[in-house]
């Protein structure tokens, strides 16, 4: 009794966390699920999270469709490049904020009085104006983690945010450039699995594991968690090339495409895969990458030391991380089937642009991301009072926390939450250890 006693009073002490994501493809849920991962792993037992799907749980139609139109609605990429491009603009941004209030005041008001949390943070762009507005000025901290690379849409950044936590320094750039401070914006790099992020295991023994030939080159051929892409042709003209190599492709979720794949008799090698969990097992058992540009997957891969070849971007949304991955030098961009496998042969062909490629991936990487946001949000909630009942104010630019019915202005809690995720940590099982900005 006395056990059970003390492990709901243990509950009803934890502090809450609201995590506001949407299933507008496979990058926020993630990200969300990557740093839920780190909090669990760093403060076991101190905060209780909770995943809300806010577009498809709260948003008024057809709005809350969203996470259902989405996959239709990609596959028309001209389209989806106009309208990304339409209100990619600070003062265009503003504009349809203001305009759609009217028409999701009542849902962001019933998500804040239904979601009580002592912090939320956002994963995606949709979610930042209207839950902010919802709240007023008495609210809990509000954190964005942005789950794109490089080309981050306006919508992403709102100045009454307490801290924007981004993946790039480009990012960090298009922050400013939206109206934040430089308080605000910190560069962690994008989260993803933890699984992701361990040390490199042995090549050899991987490929035993898996089934994959030990003497050839393997090529690793995806397209997301969907499938997305023209994976039977890029996979076709690689098989065809007429190089000694194995092919490894991961049809994800489309279920048809498998069974494409699977009816067709290859020239080489080739395995074939639905939605799979071994990935981490696979990138870092592969010799090289070819998929479309997600930034998740480009994370994963520079984490694994997997020199890359892009072969397809969404335009708009991805046409930043195309530019990313070349200027970083850790992979090439050949769209199409044709120009992918060409890169292809190249590239196994030159075993020193390989062996540059693996090694700025791990100059690159960072996969302690999910931990410094773990970190961040903990530095937060820890400077908050410990009496329930008081809040804080902030002002925009989150620099200032007050506590209400006190005249203190606590300059030195914002100093503790801007900065306490600088100090040198000692490497651990996510990887390397954190690297100064």
């Amino acid at each position: 009794m006395y056990e059970r006693t003390m492990a709901r009073q243990r509950m009803t002490e934890r502090k809450r966390i609201l995590i506001l994501f949407s299933d507008t493809g496979g990058g926020h849920r993630s990200a969300a699920e990557a740093i839920a991962e780190a909090m669990e792993a760093s403060y076991p037992e101190r905060y209780t999270l909770r995943f809300v799907d806010a577009l498809r749980e709260y948003a008024p139609r057809p709005l809350s469709s969203a996470p259902v139109l989405y996959p239709e609605v990609v596959r028309f990429p001209r389209a989806w490049e106009l309208g990304y491009r339409i209100f990619d603009g600070h003062l265009r941004a503003k504009a349809l904020t203001i305009a759609f209030w009217p028409y999701v005041r009542s849902a962001a008001h019933r998500l804040v009085r239904e979601q009580p949390a002592d912090l939320i943070l956002s994963v995606h762009p949709l979610m930042n104006g209207p839950v902010l507005r919802a709240l007023g000025r008495d609210r809990p901290p509000f954190l964005t983690v942005i789950t794109d690379l490089v080309t981050t849409h306006a919508l992403w950044f709102d100045a009454g945010v307490d801290l924007c936590l981004v993946p790039t320094e480009a990012a960090r750039a298009k922050a400013f450039a939206h109206g934040l401070s430089s308080e605000q914006v910190r560069v962690v790099g994008l989260p993803v699995a933890r699984r992701f992020c361990g040390p490199l295991g042995d090549r050899v023994a991987l490929r035993k594991r898996l089934g994959w030939p030990t003497d050839l080159p393997v090529v690793l051929l995806m397209g997301g968690g969907e499938g997305m892409g023209p994976l039977m042709e890029t996979a076709r003209a690689i098989a065809s090339g007429g190089q000694r190599l194995a092919l490894a492709v991961v049809a994800g979720r489309n279920r048809s495409l498998r069974v494409r794949l699977e009816k067709v008799s290859w020239e080489i090698p080739t395995r074939i895969y639905g939605f799979e969990r071994r990935l981490p097992e696979m990138m870092q058992a592969a010799t090289l990458l070819v998929s479309k540009a997600g930034p998740g997957t480009i994370c994963e891969a520079m984490n694994a030391g997997l020199p890359i070849v892009l072969n397809g971007r969404l335009p708009g949304q991805e046409d930043g991380n195309v530019r990313f991955v070349v200027e970083e030098e850790v992979g090439v961009w050949a769209p199409g089937p044709q120009m992918a496998a060409q890169a292809v042969q190249g590239l196994l062909a030159n075993a020193d642009a390989m062996e540059r490629m693996a090694r700025a991936c791990r100059r690159v990487a960072r996969p302690r991301a999910a931990l410094e946001i773990a970190e961040t949000i903990d530095s937060v909630l820890q400077a908050r009072p410990a009496n329930k009942n008081t809040r804080i104010s902030y002002d925009r630019g989150g620099r200032r926390f007050r506590d209400e019915g006190s005249s203190e202005v606590r300059d030195d809690v914002a100093i503790q939450v801007h900065h306490s995720c600088a100090e040198e940590r000692q490497e651990d099982d996510y990887g390397q250890p954190d690297q100064q900005n």
